[in-house]
């Protein structure tokens, strides 16, 4: 059986695909972990600031600025990520939507 879809529609949009898959919200989380961490890593590369520095600036290890740049890692805490866009002269900026 086909059916034709709508000129201009080719069917859900992908927030309701993963509304649908019951990952929307797990899919957010994560998404925006990878962006943040890309961020710092592209604001550290235009300032010419070394993992090194970024962890003195931090006040923490080469191992515990990994876990932070790495965008698979969840486990990072707000209070971590707002020392580190302070570390680069920036802000997090939140809402609750």
């Amino acid at each position: 059986m086909t059916t034709r879809a709508e000129k201009g529609r080719l069917g859900l949009t992908f927030d309701s695909f993963l509304q649908e898959e019951g990952i929307a919200a797990e899919t957010k989380e994560t998404v925006v972990k990878r962006v943040i961490a890309w961020q710092l890593s592209k604001i550290m590369g235009e300032q010419k600031i070394s993992k090194v520095e970024m962890a003195r600036r931090l006040s923490t290890s080469r191992a515990q600025l990994d876990r932070l740049l790495d965008p698979d890692n969840d486990s990072v805490t707000l209070g971590m990520l707002t020392r580190a866009a302070k570390a680069v002269g920036r802000t997090i900026k939140l809402e609750l939507a």
